[in-house]
């Protein structure tokens, strides 16, 4: 079987929340004295945002309107065996992948966008801000305000808002404003062109404009696509559907591969699968694969941090490289964050997760491979996990071992064309 899928009836009813089966407390989050970051939350996040920031209920209810919108954008995805990639690698391995680009919007990350534009909705706010990098987040919030009548401003990482300038015309094309960053309308932003007119931009700095805006004016919100608990909450619909396909064919994953630069889609693919490694119930190796240009897991410090450059956000304890880090201007732009989700952060401080780090030529190297055996094309961001999934089959076909391997395919990579082109011209750096 080539292709696993599941009825709208089967769209998962309910998120699943890991905070109520975590091995160890989590660690709560922090302000400094003069900052006052945790009281600046209720000015900047929903009600129900919040809520579930702080639940430790293992199942919070989807309500029936974003239900009804994921089966209107093509939920439950369904899941693909790669049979051309084991051919190629001459595997005993099955390795399957979750397609996350069937999305309008070609990733993941409208999953909790609709979320947070509903919550949103619900508190009467007329604008959400928010940043974004590659613009797979972006492209997802815009579309996500559109449906709810919602405005939405996007301050999108400088290096990215030149390198796709398509993910603006998407982002415009759903009626949202598209402000390179850091940029000349906010003090932080500012701050940040006078130490250098020509900055690269980051998303921590892309962040600290988002909130400044949202800090500032009653009727608008701010959103962020990754690291938050709830947004990783949203989206482990993509793990719960996984586990009734999976179920459909008889099959059980022996590893379980997702990029993560804040964290969102790897959470989502594996949380509900932790539960049952953390129960007793199942055994599997999860992997999160990351850049080598941004290596917060393999070579950051699990220490307390800003999610943000201008010191905006509250301190969660996770692995960092420092608020302050300006990662190198590599294509998979989703992936350039200094730090990684606080709840992914524990899980691997914990040995339940493993962090490895991939270099940006061995992305496109196998992302050119996976293409031409299963004829779609990856983002770079989805490489990272392809890459090791690949190494994770290559191993099997040294052992002789017949695993079961999942990859999250967490978007597609028609938008970034230019990393292609620079790959097959042998320009590419890592």
């Amino acid at each position: 079987m080539y292709k696993v899928t599941l009825s709208e009836k089967e769209i998962p009813k309910k998120w699943y929340n890991i905070a109520a089966d975590l091995p160890v407390e989590p660690t709560p989050p922090t302000q400094t004295d003069e900052g006052k970051q945790l009281e600046n939350l209720a000015k900047i996040f929903s009600k129900g945002f919040l809520e579930q920031a702080m639940s430790t209920e293992r199942w919070i209810e989807i309500p029936k309107e974003i239900r009804e919108i994921y089966a209107k954008i093509g939920r439950p995805s369904p899941l693909f065996r790669a049979k051309g990639v084991e051919d190629y690698l001459d595997t005993p391995a099955k390795i399957y992948y979750k397609r996350e680009d069937f999305s309008p919007t070609g990733s993941h990350k409208l999953n909790t966008a609709l979320a947070q534009a509903y919550y949103a909705k619900k508190d009467g706010v007329e604008m959400i801000t928010t940043e974004t990098g590659a613009g797979q987040w972006g492209s997802a919030l815009t579309l996500a305000c559109s449906l709810f009548d919602l405005n939405c401003r996007v301050y999108m990482v400088n290096i990215s808002f030149k390198q796709k300038p398509y993910r603006q015309t998407i982002m415009k094309l759903y009626n949202g404003e598209v402000i390179p960053s850091p940029s000349d309308r906010t003090e932080f932003g500012r701050k940040m062109q006078a130490k250098d007119p020509n900055h690269p931009g980051s998303l921590g700095i892309a962040i600290s404009e988002a909130i400044e805006d949202a800090l500032k004016d009653e009727k608008t919100y701010y959103s962020l696509g990754s690291v938050l608990g709830p947004v990783l909450l949203h989206q482990t619909v993509i793990g719960l559907e996984t586990q009734k396909q999976l179920e459909k064919i008889d099959e059980t994953p022996d590893v379980m591969v997702g990029c993560v630069g804040g964290g969102s889609n790897f959470a989502g693919a594996t949380f509900p699968f932790i539960k049952d490694k953390i129960s007793g119930d199942l055994d599997c190796q999860f992997i999160a694969a990351e850049p080598s240009s941004c290596p917060s897991l393999t070579q950051g410090e699990y220490r307390y941090d800003f999610g943000d450059t201008a010191g905006l956000t509250p301190m969660e304890k996770m692995y960092t490289l420092g608020h302050d880090f300006i990662p190198p201007s590599v294509h998979a732009g989703g992936l350039r964050y200094h730090a990684m989700a606080p709840l992914v952060s524990l899980l691997v401080h914990e040995g339940l997760v493993e962090g490895r780090a991939v270099t940006q030529t061995d992305v496109f190297k196998c992302n050119h491979i996976f293409a031409n055996a299963e004829g779609v094309i990856p983002a770079p961001e989805t490489g990272h996990a392809i890459k090791i999934g690949m190494d994770e089959a290559i191993k099997c076909r040294k052992t002789g071992e017949e695993k079961t391997i999942i990859i999250n395919y967490s978007g597609h990579g028609l938008l970034d064309l230019q990393g292609y082109d620079d790959f097959l011209e042998g320009k590419l750096e890592d």
